[in-house]
């Protein structure tokens, strides 16, 4: 008999890993993930999971059927568990006051909603969504107007994922932030949630704080993460103009302690689902809260990282005597990053845009994404265009093109037969990497002209 059961709300890049890494590390624990979306849900109880993680299918078999369960009983879940994940969505609003920057709550609230009306008995329910600050605020009061079953208390738990490395963040976390209310309950939530993750994690690893704290840790961890990466591609367009390396320049500020060397590697510019929305959500906090200054600094980060793959597109151009006008154009990686199919956000879908917007023929390869989802990220659902193909492999895509950029650093890209590729491409063969990953040096040998991020032309 399971002494604790868990549930889930939403199946998705964070609660999917997340629970099953819990059941996998506590076996006396009963964890139910439930989502309304039927396929999403057959997909995680098959041999093909709908989201690709290295070492996730082996922590997902290992507990599944045995205290891991994925299920479409959204309701039934809610009344079991002892604790309740909120997994749901909050992308950025496209609608009414804050379009375009502040969380579309409506997820959490629907969430908070259906506990209060299903809910039997006293629960603890854990916001793992990335949500502003002060939304545990407005998940009490709907509970607590809602529902006289029970007893709530509300806990901020934001999860610090990186994709491509999610199980092993999982299984060995920088930290745990757990936020709760200064009462004796809510401590005694915050406890009780602290020895879940206790069973893994050393306790000096996990951190607790008041809700508002933890709220707001993760907005500003994204945000500081994401600046560094701005901050660095800026440095790499001045490298470009003055002859400087930006791989040497990152690698001689990061041996700084006050500074450190990660994430000042210079690219094309981030993607994914966290960075560019959390950093809007806290502009769009700092005006609400009447902080221009503050809003407009953290802005701009997302300004330069819009720039970055813009300027990115317009080199392609440019070095391609000003025209790519019915040139084959190989793009060799969609995701947003490696080891990850996902693509929202990813530099790629404005690179291939903007080549597509000057008439360029636009060939694209990505391990793991499906050609039909980078045809409908980059043109819509309804919309064809023959001018993207989608190959099947790095050597299709480069046959007959006049120029290949890599904006993916895949590792299977760094030892690609360049001779062969050479042999198959326009001449002159240009080479645009966006992730600094090719041997530039031996391709140059080969008869590839190189350019790449921030680095200094050939001689």
């Amino acid at each position: 008999m399971y002494k604790t059961k868990i549930t889930c709300l939403g199946a998705g890049y964070v609660g999917g890993p997340t629970m099953a890494m819990i059941a996998a590390k506590c076996p006396h624990i009963e964890v139910t993930v439930v989502d309304p979306n039927k396929e999403r849900i057959e997909a995680w109880n098959s041999d093909r999971l709908p989201i690709y993680e290295p070492g996730l299918d082996e922590i997902v078999r290992e507990a599944r059927g045995r205290n891991l369960h994925f299920k479409t009983d959204v309701e039934g879940a809610i009344r079991s568990g002892d604790i309740i994940f909120v997994c749901v969505g909050t992308p950025t609003k496209t609608y009414g006051v804050g379009a375009g920057r502040a969380a579309d709550l409506k997820y959490i609230e629907s969430a908070a909603r259906m506990i209060a009306r299903v809910a039997e008995g006293s629960k603890i329910i854990v916001e793992k969504s990335t949500i502003p600050v002060k939304t545990a605020e407005a998940i009490l009061t709907i509970l607590r107007s809602n529902s006289t079953h029970g007893e709530f208390q509300v806990l901020s738990n934001p999860e610090f994922l990186a994709e491509g490395t999610a199980i092993a963040d999982l299984q060995n976390p920088d930290r745990i932030l757990i936020g709760g209310e200064r009462t004796p309950a809510g401590d005694a939530a915050v406890a009780k949630l602290v020895d879940v993750y206790a069973r893994w994690v050393p306790r000096e690893r996990i951190i607790t704080s008041n809700l508002w704290s933890s709220e707001l840790s993760k907005l500003v961890a994204n945000a500081f993460l994401a600046q560094r990466i701005s901050s660095i591609n800026s440095i790499s367009a001045l490298c470009e103009v003055t002859g400087a390396d930006v791989d040497e320049v990152a690698n001689a500020i990061g041996k700084d302690s006050r500074i450190g060397p990660k994430f000042l590697k210079a690219s094309v510019g981030f993607g994914g689902s966290c960075f560019q929305k959390d950093i809007l959500n806290l502009v769009y906090l700092c005006e609400h809260f009447g902080l221009p200054e503050v809003a407009a600094y953290w802005e701009s980060v997302v300004k330069m990282n819009d720039w970055q793959k813009h300027r990115f597109t317009k080199q392609i151009v440019r070095t391609l005597f000003n025209t790519v006008s019915g040139k084959r154009i190989a793009i060799l990686g969609f995701a947003f990053k490696k080891d990850t199919n996902d693509t929202r956000e990813s530099a790629a879908i404005s690179v291939v845009r903007g080549l597509l917007e000057e008439n360029a023929t636009v060939v694209v390869y990505d391990p793991k994404v499906p050609a039909e989802e980078i045809r409908c990220d980059v043109l819509g659902i309804d919309k064809e265009d023959s001018r993207l193909l989608v190959a099947g492999s790095a050597e299709e895509a480069a046959d007959g093109a006049h120029a290949l950029a890599v904006l993916t650093e895949w590792d299977q890209f760094k030892t690609l037969d360049f001779a062969k590729i050479l042999d198959g491409m326009h001449k002159p063969a240009f080479v645009f990497d966006g992730r600094n990953i090719l041997p530039r040096d031996a391709m140059q040998k080969l008869g590839f002209e190189v350019f790449a991020i921030g680095k200094p032309a050939a001689a």
